[in-house]
């Protein structure tokens, strides 16, 4: 393993001996080659966006592009433009921002930008006048997530205003995009509606005379189970990182994903106690009897939910084990009753699962959320190391 790409400025080297996330790259690219087969002629953008899903943006990256990605997509321009300074020539879309955002520099980075409407399509092209260069836009519609993206009402007008800037020469009009609101459930009837809608969105694009290049409306659930989703590019996020985006889409292995992340930390202490003992704040757990507790020097500053409490498990001293007490900032407390340990001993949160040890999917099953939110909520402090 290295510390290349550790997060967290000042974490000192080394401190993987307390606590670390570690990170298979070699499981990032057999996850991403087994996304590029499902997308067939389409292309594979893997999205890197929130430091490559917790998993470390640039290490992930690299792995992705090497195991047959062509595009990497981000949500922020400080990301895209993080990648460039890295060295990373391929193409990059960008498409979350505000008003004021750094346009310039991102056309001048050769980063692809997203419009959903019209004060974005403006900005843009005062950038670019201001830069001398064109910029290539991937125009957003919605679709029907009602999320980003201009509404079936406001999208003529966008797609005439972005030709009449093409014709300028201050923007080349690359992309036609969308987002999908049920891909990770399979049937769902809007997945088809919007692509229906989709399909009538690129027409009107057409008619207003623009030749988008690369359509692209699939996630990663419509990568792994909706072909017809596909169109010129496919835009997988958390499978890049070998997790299946949902339980209906299926269980990871079904995909050939493997899951890239092992978050693993060391006993602080271990100690023997009474019956009757209180333990963390507002004794929200009691030992029922003499037995040993081991303390776990991870907490919700590092990504730990705090839901956690009573609830999530471990692999510790050859068991699953449930969190006694409840989750503090900095650490929480096992009780491992009669069982054998020490300072030092390996406490595995979640990994692929092979060792027993929990997954992201069981954590996330436990605290009613998805598994997106256990991996991207791993904190700044805790070192990346790479395989």
């Amino acid at each position: 393993m290295s510390d290349e790409g550790t997060a967290g400025a000042g974490t000192p080297v080394g401190a993987e001996t307390r606590t670390y996330a570690a990170i298979d790259l070699d499981a990032v690219r057999t996850s991403v080659a087994a996304l590029a087969r499902r997308a067939g002629d389409a292309a594979t953008m893997a999205v890197v966006k929130a430091d490559g899903y917790g998993h470390g943006m640039l290490p992930c990256a690299r792995a992705a592009l090497d195991a047959g990605a062509s595009w990497l997509g981000t949500a922020f321009l400080e990301e895209a433009l993080a990648l460039r300074a890295a060295g990373i020539t391929a193409p990059v879309l960008c498409w979350l921002s505000v008003p004021g955002e750094r346009f310039a520099a991102a056309i001048d980075a050769g980063i692809d930008l997203s419009a959903s409407a019209p004060w974005a399509l403006a900005e843009i092209a005062a950038a670019a006048r201001a830069v001398g260069r064109p910029a290539r836009v991937h125009l957003k519609a919605d679709t029907g997530l009602g999320r980003a993206g201009a509404t079936p009402a406001d999208w003529p007008a966008m797609c005439d205003e972005a030709a009449a800037l093409q014709a300028e020469g201050v923007i080349e009009a690359f992309g036609v995009w969308s987002h999908l609101a049920f891909a990770d459930a399979p049937g769902h009837p809007t997945v088809q509606a919007q692509i229906g809608v989709f399909r009538d969105a690129v027409d009107i694009a057409e008619k207003a005379g623009l030749a988008p290049t690369v359509r692209h409306l699939a996630n990663s659930a419509a990568t792994l189970v909706s072909p017809e989703a596909h169109f010129d590019l496919v835009r997988p996020g958390v499978s890049v990182y070998g997790l299946s985006p949902g339980p209906e889409v299926g269980p990871p292995a079904r995909f050939g994903l493997r899951p890239a992340m092992t978050l693993v930390s060391h006993a602080a202490l271990v100690k023997r106690v009474p019956a009757g003992t209180g333990v963390s704040y507002a004794h929200r757990y009691t030992t029922t009897r003499e037995s040993t507790l081991a303390l776990v020097p991870l907490g919700y500053a590092d990504g730990v939910p705090r839901a956690a409490t009573n609830v999530g498990e471990v692999l510790f001293a050859g068991r699953r084990r449930r969190i006694a007490g409840t989750v503090c900032m900095d650490q929480f407390v096992l009780d491992i009753g009669d069982d054998a340990a020490r300072a030092g001993d390996e406490v595995v949160l979640f990994g692929p699962g092979g060792r027993g040890e929990p997954t992201a999917d069981d954590w996330a099953a436990a605290l009613g959320t998805i598994n997106y939110e256990i991996v991207t909520r791993i904190g700044a402090r805790v070192p990346r190391v790479y395989r």
